[in-house]
């Protein structure tokens, strides 16, 4: 891939806001409602029942100061790493219950029973936020941020 694409300053401020952006959207709803997201967490079925809330009530807050950093440009390099292996992360929690044909909700956006999809959805986007995350971690990039010298 061309080196100038990867490591144009526009390119990477709309990536570094729209990825941003999901995180912080995405911890909105499970921060207010830690109980409901902790029944997700559950219903996957890949934590021991001592840390579901633990990490119910961790990677919200986790996803939100990812985010806001992530746009505001400081401490980029950590931020997009940890947004990186969260997201390889929600990819094998996927993969490994699509294999079992489990339907589960996938806390995602919303803890509401009503947000339901295919396993192969939530899959698919999050392969997508998987390219954009990669694509910070591989871009030079350094304008547009607090610090220039973080990433």
């Amino acid at each position: 891939m061309n080196r100038k694409f990867l490591d144009n300053d526009y390119m990477t401020l709309i990536v570094r806001l729209v990825v941003g952006g999901i995180f912080i959207y995405a911890s909105l709803d499970k921060i207010a409602t830690p109980a409901q997201f902790a029944r997700i967490v559950y219903n996957y079925h890949l934590l021991p029942s001592s840390l579901i809330n633990i990490f119910a009530l961790v990677l919200p807050w986790v996803e939100l100061i990812c985010g806001i950093f992530l746009i505001v440009g400081f401490k980029q390099k950590g931020s997009i790493l940890i947004l990186n292996l969260l997201v390889l992360t929600f990819i094998v929690a996927l993969t490994i219950n699509l294999f079992r044909g489990v339907n589960i909700e996938c806390g995602c956006f919303t803890v509401s029973s009503k947000a339901k999809s295919s396993i192969i959805d939530f899959l698919l986007r999050d392969i997508g936020l998987l390219a954009l995350t990669l694509y910070l971690l591989i871009s030079r990039s350094r304008r547009f941020a607090v610090a220039a010298s973080d990433r």
